[in-house]
């Protein structure tokens, strides 16, 4: 049998599924000596997979008495995702991502502050460059039995007009943010407070916004570009609240910031066998340089939002009728804000919300779907803009 450890010499370019070297990447996590590679560990890894594992001195697949192989996703994917055993999911970046990553630290963090709703984290695994610069090259985390993400089970549910999966949502949304919240060796100071910003000022929420409208008027063509620029100035007007941050003075504290999750949609809500769990902490492609510290409004908007789009694909896919859709949304958005604060409430962090910023930040994120929709997936401006137009008839 090989020296484990020998795999790092091998993982010069991504494995593909079936060629043993996820499975042995399993193996390795544990060696003192991986350079230029880097090991962080969240979590022991199941004993049963850790047992099974070996590499064969012929092949280089992964096998062991119980079999164990590797097989891929049926989905189509930006990253190469290997599941070993039927218990771990190896995400490997294609390409890696440059430091800083967010999801390491979060990973740490919410191992350490006792929060389970999300894929078992393992570890994480990096490379040095001779250069100093690091990169993110693999995640390594729990496999959940029968998952389904929000875009299957959420639109499922809205073309049945059933709403009770929101409550869940609500509760699995605050007890993030309460995670998020409680001081850990990672972040030891989890919780900041917004600051006056004039409006126009280079970092505003303000101004992060109106750029999103700016860019979604440019870049939304035909005639939802001409209903979106007859419809600016109101779309203006609801940015409003974010020009000032509620409760900044000079004297008194402002909104309360953490660490968001940066991407929080239904997409990212998995249903398994055990109940709900939120993944892929990686923040929001499509947004470069933002503070990782946000008001908890923001993430809780954007959730809030993917419930509308899950109507939408409901009205197109299944042909849902519009008006039965536009009860759904309505009834599932007031019971997962209602849901979320009381949980809030439960944990002792009611203060994280600011409730005035909700709208707004709704706003922001339509503005965002449809430039998205522009530069990425064209066939999605519908979703966007079908809420937009139930919003501002």
């Amino acid at each position: 049998m090989l020296n484990p450890c020998s795999i790092w010499d091998r993982l010069d370019t991504v494995p593909e599924v079936g060629d043993g070297r996820t499975a042995a990447l399993l193996t390795a996590l544990t060696c003192e000596d991986n350079a230029p590679f880097a090991v962080r560990h969240f979590r022991p890894l199941p004993g049963e997979i850790a047992g099974r594992l070996s590499i064969d001195t012929q092949s280089s697949s992964a096998a062991g008495p119980s079999g164990t192989v590797e097989r891929g996703f049926d989905v189509d994917q930006t990253n190469r995702s290997v599941v070993v055993g039927e218990r771990v999911v190896v995400k490997w970046l294609t390409p890696p991502a440059p430091f800083p990553q967010p999801a390491p630290d979060v990973f740490a963090h919410l191992t350490s502050a006792g929060f389970t709703a999300t894929a078992t984290p393992y570890a994480s695994v990096s490379r040095r460059g001779a250069d100093g610069t690091e990169v993110l090259v693999a995640l390594v985390t729990a496999y959940l039995p029968e998952a389904r993400d929000g875009w299957e089970w959420c639109v499922d549910e809205a073309a049945a007009g059933r709403t009770g999966f929101a409550a869940d949502l609500g509760v699995l949304a605050a007890g993030l943010h309460a995670a998020m919240a409680t001081p850990s060796p990672t972040f030891p100071d989890p919780v900041r407070h917004a600051v006056p910003v004039p409006a126009p000022a280079k970092g505003s929420w303000w101004l992060r916004a109106d750029e999103a409208l700016r860019e979604a008027l440019a870049l939304t063509g035909g005639e939802d570009g001409d209903w979106l620029a007859e419809r600016s100035g109101a779309l203006r007007a609801g940015l409003a609240p974010l020009a000032a941050p509620a409760g900044a003075g000079a004297e008194t504290a402002g909104t309360p910031l953490i660490r968001v999750h940066g991407d929080l949609h239904v997409g990212q809500v998995l249903r398994w066998r055990d109940g709900y769990a939120v993944i892929d902490f990686d923040g929001n492609p499509t947004v470069t340089g933002a503070d990782p510290f946000q008001p908890a409004a923001r993430d809780l908007a954007q959730l809030t939002t993917s419930l509308e789009h899950v109507g939408q694909v409901a009205i197109r896919r299944r042909d849902a009728p519009g008006p039965m859709i536009a009860e759904w949304a309505a009834t599932a958005r007031a019971v997962l804000q209602e849901a979320y604060l009381e949980r809030l409430t439960a944990l002792g962090h009611a203060a994280l919300l600011d409730r005035s910023l909700l709208g707004a930040f709704e706003i922001e994120q339509e503005c965002r779907e449809l430039v998205y929709a522009a530069r990425h997936l064209p066939r999605w401006r519908y979703a966007p803009m079908g809420v937009l137009r139930s919003q501002y008839p």
